[in-house]
């Protein structure tokens, strides 16, 4: 990333500007495809550079170390090899989401949307996925042909929840830089705006789910985190603050509330590569900070913190300290960022699996009280061979749909 992104260096971080729009970071109407249509980009690893460093967020030292109660303070974020925080590239999504993407054998790429109701009462979270990871059905090919293990998982919490997260084979895959289609369900990129189309039936209810879920951006970002040194795995946030706007066939299912966009691409199986990761995305009074822990097999301990600020820009923060929160449904160790003597707590269950868990939590970060979506990913336990046949229940597997 040039010097020229960057703001001077402030108090708590480092803050730089996103480029998503030339002129104005204001504006998403004009993120229409600009896309070369005659090249599909396949996803590689793109190894973290000393050229990608962005200058670190200042420390002092009662941030270093052990802190009491056994929280951890957070490392630097990047390593030896330099920041893992860089300008989005490789793609084509550097200013908006590109679909056509070629995804390499044992890799993936999914999209990912998240929604809060202003009231609390609903939440959803939605994943394209192309070559879907907890697939079992991908797991037993062998990875060898992820188009051939996609689908589109939806997730709705609250009174009337529902889940839907049937695979398709390739023959049911249609891809363009401004539309993935999966089956009947589809996302697509249009004025600024990622419209996703559902028609799925959930599992176990086998009822019907039919409506849309629009994301309206505030802001794109033009950066990605490459979330292992070697560049397998990339977290690139999109809209880190937006608009979500639920319309689904169903009583109560017509909502809006504060969303979320991001994606994730890599060329290994996320088990390879991590042991364990938290996340978290917390709307804020100014606009929205994200944490990425993760524990990687090969790498050190992993720490990403970052503030999407209101007015486009990104800010490197110093994140607080680890703590403890309550185990899940399934006994899943979890754990989030807080304010030294604040103890953060879930104040929504949504999703709970023997592997996973996503919630929603309240915690103090610099004095504010925030909520906001966590999960928390055991992929020891997920590589247990004896998941792959509890999964197959519900991710059930179809080749009769084509487009």
């Amino acid at each position: 990333m040039s010097g020229k992104n960057f703001q001077k260096p402030e108090k708590h971080g480092t803050k730089f500007r996103t480029n998503s729009v030339p002129g104005s970071t204001h504006n998403t109407e004009n993120l229409q495809s600009t896309i070369p249509s005659i090249k599909r980009f396949t996803i590689r690893a793109e190894p973290t550079e000393i050229y990608d460093n962005i200058p670190k967020a200042p420390r002092s030292n009662k941030d270093q170390g052990t802190i009491s109660n056994g929280r951890r303070g957070s490392p630097r974020p990047g390593d030896s090899n330099g920041s893992p925080i860089r300008s989005a590239r490789g793609r084509g999504d550097n200013k908006r989401p590109n679909f056509d993407l070629e995804v390499p054998p044992n890799g993936y790429a999914w999209w990912y949307v998240d929604g809060l109701s202003y009231d609390g009462a609903k939440a959803i979270s939605i994943i394209g996925f192309i070559g879907s990871v907890f697939s079992p059905w991908y797991a037993w090919s062998g990875r060898k042909e992820p188009h051939n293990h996609c689908c589109i998982n939806v997730a709705m919490y609250g009174k009337g929840w529902r889940w839907t997260m049937t695979e398709r084979g390739k023959h049911a895959v249609k891809q363009s830089p401004d539309k993935l289609q999966i089956g009947p369900s589809s996302y697509t990129w249009n004025n600024g705006k990622l419209v996703i189309a559902i028609n799925e039936i959930s599992t176990p209810h086998f009822d019907k789910i039919v409506g849309t879920v629009t994301i309206t951006p505030k802001h794109i970002t033009n950066i990605e985190v490459n979330l292992t040194a070697d560049g397998s795995h990339t977290w690139r946030p999109f809209a880190p603050n937006a608009e979500i706007d639920v319309q689904i066939e169903k009583k109560g299912w017509n909502w809006k509330g504060h969303g979320y966009f991001d994606a994730n691409f890599g060329t290994r199986a996320l088990e390879q590569d991590f042991s364990y990761w938290t996340w978290s995305r917390l709307p804020c009074k100014k606009g929205s900070i994200a944490f990425y822990d993760a524990d990687r097999r090969k790498d050190s301990p992993l720490c990403v913190s970052l503030k999407f600020h209101s007015d486009g820009s990104v800010e490197e923060i110093i994140a607080p300290p680890e703590t403890r929160l309550s185990r899940s449904l399934w006994a899943v160790r979890r754990k989030t960022r807080s304010d030294i003597g604040y103890n953060p707590t879930q104040v929504k269950h949504m999703l709970d699996a023997p592997f996973y868990t996503r919630s929603a939590i309240k915690t103090k970060i610099n004095g504010e009280e925030v909520t906001g979506v966590h999960e928390a990913l055991d992929l020891n336990r997920f590589s247990s061979p004896f998941l792959k046949p509890m999964l197959a229940l519900r991710v059930p597997r179809t080749t009769r749909w084509k487009v």
